[in-house]
């Protein structure tokens, strides 16, 4: 199976997951731990309303999510490693 996602839509995931974030720590919760429930469930409740937040994620596939966060976390390390 072969994924090609547009690089508007890399941009859209950053923004989407950074927002997400930002109402996840408003809220007092672990964000890492929250995102992750929601990409390993498809539960939404794992992601707040404010901001919009929840309505931000789920305009995205998970798989969409996860291969842009393996892709970031492989570049950076590479950058690291280099």
């Amino acid at each position: 199976m072969y994924f090609d996602f547009d690089n508007d839509n890399v941009k859209d995931v950053h923004d989407t997951l950074t927002t997400v974030y930002e109402a996840l720590q408003e809220k007092g919760y672990n964000p890492i731990n929250q995102i992750v429930g929601y990409l390993l469930s498809g539960d939404p409740a794992y992601i707040p309303r404010l901001k919009d937040a929840r309505n931000l994620i789920r305009k995205h596939q998970r798989d969409e999510i996860i291969e842009e966060l393996v892709k970031s976390y492989l570049k950076a390390d590479k950058d690291v490693n280099a």
